[in-house]
């Protein structure tokens, strides 16, 4: 089985349950708090540890009390933090939410040491990152840091998955850099600078990356799936019917079945079904890493489904 390398984020999300949203100015007493490990480039990276997958993680945390806890995390869901770097006298990233009773939430994200990650960190990390095969890659570090590493990562001839999260636009060059781009229907609006009018549009909208030169297209569809769109055609993937509490998360964990089963030496299509089934049972429990599933359990789904 290849190895995998995840390069992005490490937030802690700091979650506080209230009855309704404050106004400006307003206190509110809340219901519940929890803490929770997050940011996307760790949740893939967790995901992928508990499929029992060679995983390293590269990236940046503060020197704070929150940083050493998320070491603690990786270690604990047996990914390599060798990558990781502690940087002095700044803050981990945070997330600070809130949820009310209805679902809806407000969020702010500190970045914290997630901002410090640049061209020279990743030089320093390269030997460590070019021992892996399959890198996943987010946009929660900064765009020049992503763009350096995808260049990097290109010329030694790695294979490369952009989830391109959160949702923004991005350059022609960009595009073209990955193997694989994994955007869900917000995302993929922003790549395009056009609307789906519903999943049977989204093959017409990912087609229009492709003409600025993406190499293959999977739209995360949620209860509907994913749709991969290449040159060769389109495959509509159906998704898989679960209790779904909380979707925080699943399209990190959808990413993650898709770098694990490509690392198997699966073929794309298959990938694509793989990577349903592990997004939906992270649907599962609360929190953004708590549902992520096992192989087991995956492959138990798989069987029924």
């Amino acid at each position: 089985m290849q190895s995998l390398c995840v390069i992005g984020s490490l937030n802690t999300d700091l979650v506080a349950t209230v009855g309704s949203l404050p106004r400006p100015g307003q206190t509110l007493t809340g219901s519940a708090f929890h803490t929770f490990p997050g940011g996307k480039g760790a949740n893939q990276a967790v995901a992928l540890g508990r499929l029992g997958a060679d995983v390293a993680m590269v990236g940046k945390v503060g020197d704070d009390a929150y940083g050493r806890t998320y070491l603690e995390v990786l270690a604990r869901e047996h990914v390599k933090s060798d990558g990781v770097a502690v940087e002095p006298g700044v803050s981990s990233g945070i997330a600070i939410i809130e949820v009310d009773a209805s679902g809806e939430n407000s969020i702010v994200i500190i970045p914290g040491a997630n901002g410090t990650v640049d061209a020279a960190f990743l030089d320093g990390r390269q030997d460590r990152m070019l021992r892996c095969d399959i890198f996943l890659l987010q946009l929660e570090i900064p765009m020049a840091a992503t763009l350096h590493a995808l260049r990097l990562l290109r010329n030694a001839g790695k294979t490369v998955i952009l989830d391109p999260a959160p949702a923004m636009t991005l350059s022609d060059e960009l595009l073209a850099l990955p193997d694989i781009l994994t955007p869900n229907e917000t995302e993929l609006e922003a790549l395009a600078g056009t609307r789906a009018d519903g999943p049977e549009d989204l093959p017409r909208v990912a087609g229009a990356l492709l003409d600025r030169g993406a190499k293959s297209v999977v739209v995360k569809a949620g209860k509907h799936g994913a749709v991969l769109v290449r040159r060769e055609g389109i495959l509509n993937v159906p998704g898989f019917a679960v209790n779904a509490v909380d979707t925080t998360a699943a399209g990190d964990s959808f990413n993650a079945g898709l770098a694990y089963s490509l690392a198997r030496g699966a073929l794309l299509p298959e990938a694509v079904r793989f990577a349903n089934a592990v997004g939906a049972l992270s649907t599962t429990a609360l929190g953004a890493q708590a549902a992520m599933p096992g192989l087991p359990a995956v492959e138990r789904l798989l069987a029924a489904g």
